[in-house]
C-alpha cells in the first residue's frame, strides 16, 4: 500500500471513531439492497407466471416451477427478515401466505390501467411496460411487510421501486383496489395517505404535508395525519399537489392538472385553473404585444 493511500485509510478510520453516525462497525448487519430486488424478482415470478423468471410454462411444469420459486422466495426473505426483525420465521410465512391476496387486486391494478389508458394495448405490455404498474406492485409488496411490522425492508422496496419508476409511494399509505397510476414519473404519495377504491393518479400528483412544527430545537414535531385523504374515484390530473392531513377529495371528484389544493372538495366536484393567457410574438419581439389568446382546457380523459 503506497504511503498516500495509508494516509487515506488511517484518516477513515479516525473520522470512524470520532464520528459514530454513518457506520455500522461492531453492529449486527442491516439488510441489502441488492437481495431486496431479489425477493421482488422473485414475487413476481410468483405472482404473474411467465412473465417473469420461467417463460415456458404449461400445466404440466408450472406446479413444480412456482414452487421452487416459493422456496428460493422463503429463503431469501427470511434471510433478510432475520436482521431486522425479532420473529423472522412468522413474519416470513405470513408475508407468504398473503401473496393470492396481493395477486389479486394487482389483477385489478392492471385491469383499471387497462380500463383507463387508451394506449393500453393489452393486460400484457401494462405488466411488462409500465413503471405505473411496476410501481404499485411493489408498494402492496412493502405495504404488506410495514403492516407485520417489518422495519427498513418496506422502505429499501419502495425506495427500488422509486429509482425504477419515478414514482415515490411510502409503504404505509393506504390505497385501495383498481388504483391506476399514469405514467409515474414524480408521483409522490406521503405516508399517512388514505387512497379509496377506482382512484386514478397522472404524472406528477403530489400526495404531500403542510409544514410541520417544530421544537425549541428546531426538530420537526410529527403529529397525527399529515398528508390528504382521496375518495373512491377520485381522478388527480398532472402535477396537481393536494396538501394536508385534514384535506379530503370527496368521492368522484376530479382535481385537475396543476392545481394546488390545501382544503377539502365536496363529493362529485371539479377543481379547475382559469384559463390561461397565452401572447404570440412575431418573430421581432419589439413591435407590437402579439397576439393574446385564451385557451379553454379540456384535461378530462
Amino acid at each position: 500500500m503506497s504511503a498516500r493511500l495509508q494516509g487515506l485509510r488511517e484518516a477513515l478510520l479516525a473520522s470512524y471513531q470520532q464520528e459514530s453516525r454513518g457506520h455500522r462497525i461492531d453492529q449486527s448487519p442491516v439488510p441489502s439492497g441488492g437481495e431486496c430486488q431479489a425477493v421482488v424478482a422473485l414475487c413476481q415470478e410468483v405472482l404473474f407466471p411467465g412473465y417473469f423468471g420461467h417463460r415456458q410454462l404449461t400445466e404440466e411444469n408450472v406446479g413444480g416451477l412456482i414452487g421452487s420459486s416459493l422456496q428460493q422466495l422463503h429463503q431469501k426473505l427470511l434471510e433478510q427478515l432475520a436482521l431486522c426483525h425479532s420473529r423472522p420465521e412468522e413474519t416470513c410465512w405470513l408475508f407468504l401466505e398473503s401473496l393470492p391476496e396481493i395477486r389479486r387486486q394487482l389483477i385489478l391494478d392492471c385491469q383499471a390501467a387497462k380500463d383507463s389508458d387508451p394506449a393500453a394495448t393489452s393486460l400484457t405490455e401494462i405488466v411488462l411496460a409500465y413503471p405505473g404498474f411496476l410501481a404499485i406492485t411493489v408498494y402492496r409488496l412493502a405495504h404488506r411487510l410495514h403492516q407485520l411490522g417489518v422495519p427498513l425492508l418496506p422502505r429499501l422496496l419502495s425506495e427500488w421501486a422509486h429509482t425504477q419508476s419515478g414514482a415515490d409511494i411510502h409503504p404505509a399509505a393506504q390505497i385501495g383496489e383498481s388504483f391506476f397510476l399514469d405514467h409515474a414519473t414524480g408521483v409522490v404519495i406521503g405516508a399517512t395517505s388514505v387512497v379509496g377504491n377506482r382512484v386514478r393518479l397522472y404524472q406528477g400528483v403530489i400526495l404531500g404535508a403542510l409544514s410541520l412544527p417544530r421544537d425549541a430545537e428546531g426538530k420537526v414535531v410529527v403529529t397525527g395525519k399529515r398528508h390528504p385523504t382521496l375518495e373512491d374515484d377520485v381522478i388527480v390530473y398532472a402535477n396537481a399537489i393536494v396538501l394536508g392531513g385534514g384535506t379530503v377529495v370527496g368521492q368522484g371528484s376530479v382535481v385537475g392538472a396543476s392545481v394546488l389544493l390545501t382544503r377539502s372538495i365536496p363529493a362529485g366536484h371539479r377543481v379547475i385553473l382559469d384559463p390561461p393567457k397565452l401572447r404570440i410574438q412575431g418573430p421581432d419581439r419589439q413591435h407590437g404585444p402579439g397576439e393574446v389568446l385564451t385557451c379553454e382546457i379540456d384535461f378530462e380523459i
